[in-house]
């Protein structure tokens, strides 16, 4: 049985990440409540009992101490598979939806090992592929009960979690040095550069390659500081509901992610929630409501959103039962601070013998952020990507013991790392996609991001 203990002083998720920060590896999945449009769950945990590794040279694995462990594959799926059913099946008397289990980054490089792909975008980024780690105890904010917990396997060490009691309630915390560009971001292609990929992708779809590729910008600026602050600013101009904030020793990921990738529940339930379709928010309310009617009429985004519809649903049908796939909302818009998005929901039943990390593997990466079909997108998108994607587009998530997982889609994702920071954007293009609107609708994506943190560096003495 898990054990659970209330936590009455009402911190926010904020406050208590900061509490438990010291103990390393601090990790925070956040619903951005009250202001986020969907969202119920808040998911704060820190020091796992195993830190997993996967790079292009293999897996490595470490306990909580930092001391390598022996795995016995080099497969990164069947590892985590290993490492979840030590924790066994435990089944809460609520919905409580982490019970101890895997958090963690899998990058859209993670690609790699589950297809033969080209290497022409240079990997110039040193992060792994896959980050994940074992966590025993978490924080729990339920947004809908008005609760907050601290949860914990049984697995969990009573010293460990007395230390995280004792966090929760300090008055003191550590100060940190305030973060601030010390450079301005800089993409890493020309507007020309840009047209002439796009004019190569144009070629592959009328050539028959492809039906869409999703093509993305890559900005980078240097900066100091504590990525945290950057983060808290962040999350204030773009409350997204898949929100997360992991602190590694590889560097820091700050993810304002709208997107769901997978929800498996306990029952089998499998839901994915895809974007495609977007327009930034008006000036004046007229305005914005003619931009969000723009959205939903557009044939061409409707055309552009149905192609991934089909994707996915192709991909969960290879670990769903079959005639269990439905598409409950097609072509709905959702709201955000910075634009409106097209937005369908496709549901499936997993089949009896399949666990949520085979749907993960049998379905990453998402293919919202790759196009159509799958393995000859992300062929054509190594080739005219100039750097490898790291972690954009990848995913961020959790799969408890308790059989749930939900995962995002790493779009408004940044990464901090030896004093560079890293943000990326993009856009679905198909046969009919106008360049200059594509090359803009990145930067509709991402100003706020990026403007917020310009803000920042100007804010500072």
């Amino acid at each position: 049985m898990i054990q659970q203990q209330y936590i009455e002083n009402r911190l926010s998720a904020h406050e208590l990440l900061e509490r438990i920060r010291p103990l390393g590896h601090a990790i925070l999945l956040d619903s951005s409540q009250p202001t986020s449009v969907s969202g119920r769950f808040d998911i704060i945990s820190a020091a796992p009992d195993r830190l997993i590794r996967f790079t292009q040279k293999g897996l490595s694995v470490v306990d909580g101490d930092q001391k390598p462990l022996d795995a016995d594959t080099l497969l990164p799926f069947d590892y985590l598979d290993q490492c979840l059913a030590e924790l066994g099946t435990i089944q809460p008397n609520d919905e409580t939806p982490f019970c101890g289990g895997l958090i963690g980054i899998f990058g859209y490089d993670l690609g790699r090992a589950l297809e033969t792909l080209p290497e022409q975008a240079e990997a110039d980024i040193d992060f792994p592929w896959l980050l994940v780690g074992r966590y025993l105890w978490a924080i729990v904010i339920d947004h809908q009960l008005g609760t907050c917990r601290l949860v914990s396997h049984p697995m969990t060490d009573p010293a460990l979690l007395a230390e995280v009691t004792y966090l929760i309630s300090a008055t003191q915390l550590a100060s940190t040095e305030a973060f601030q560009l010390v450079s301005p971001f800089n993409s890493n292609l020309s507007a020309s550069d840009y047209r002439d990929a796009l004019q190569r992708i144009n070629d592959y779809i009328h050539a028959g390659d492809c039906y869409q590729i999703n093509f993305a910008q890559r900005f980078k600026a240097t900066y100091q500081g504590d990525p945290w602050h950057a983060y808290k600013a962040l999350r204030q101009v773009a409350p997204t509901p898949f929100a997360a904030f992991m602190d590694m020793p590889e560097g820091a990921i700050l993810s304002l992610s709208p997107e769901r990738f997978l929800l498996s529940e306990a029952d089998g339930r499998v839901e994915t929630r895809p974007i495609k379709g977007t327009r930034p928010r008006g000036n004046t309310p007229e305005r914005d409501k003619q931009l969000a009617q723009e959205l939903s009429d557009s044939a061409k985004d409707r055309a552009e959103n149905l192609m991934i519809v089909d994707l996915l649903r192709n991909d969960l049908s290879r670990s769903c039962k079959p005639g269990s796939i439905e598409v409950p909302a097609l072509f709905s818009i959702e709201h955000y601070p910075n634009v409106h998005h097209m937005v369908s929901v496709v549901c499936g039943q997993l089949k009896e013998s399949t666990s949520p990390l085979e749907l993960l593997r049998d379905a990453f990466p998402g293919g919202s952020i790759t196009g159509a079909p799958k393995i000859r997108a992300m062929e054509i998108i190594d080739e005219l990507e100039p750097q490898r994607r790291s972690i954009y587009c990848g995913s961020i998530g959790y799969i408890s013991c308790c059989g749930r997982m939900d995962t995002s889609i790493t779009i408004r994702t940044l990464l901090c790392q030896n004093d560079s920071i890293y943000c990326w954007a993009g856009g679905g293009i198909v046969a009919d996609s106008n360049i200059e609107e594509e090359y803009q609708e990145t930067f509709n994506k991402v100003n706020n991001l990026i403007n917020c943190l310009q803000g920042l560096s100007k804010a500072q003495p």
